[in-house]
């Protein structure tokens, strides 16, 4: 696994309850700022094997961004259990539940 990986994995697990990031922002705090495509292939393939709270991570655009209907309305179903205010469109407003780390690189 990369060192890459490794750190992404970590980012994403400390997103708090209540708090969305988008794929670009963990591609900058993992300091790689133009690999958001990449987060979200990680994203994708470590979620289950540690347990990230995937449902967290959004697009830039403050919305969420899972194409396939039955994923979407569990990710949907899971901001909304921890307090997410998520719009019938998918939207999620950044400045009121976007996350603002604090984290040194």
């Amino acid at each position: 696994m990369s060192t890459f990986t490794e750190r992404v994995i970590e980012i994403i697990q400390i997103i708090p309850e209540t708090h969305v990031a988008t794929y670009g922002q963990i591609a900058e705090l993992s300091g790689h700022p133009r690999a958001p495509r990449q987060v979200a292939g990680i994203l994708s393939r470590y979620s289950d094997k540690y347990n990230l709270p995937w449902h967290r991570v959004i697009s830039s655009k403050g919305m969420v961004s899972i194409k396939d209907m039955n994923g979407r309305t569990e990710q949907i179903a899971r901001l909304r259990a921890e307090g997410i205010t998520v719009d019938e469109d998918g939207r999620i407003d950044l400045d009121v539940f976007g996350w603002r780390p604090v984290i040194e690189k």
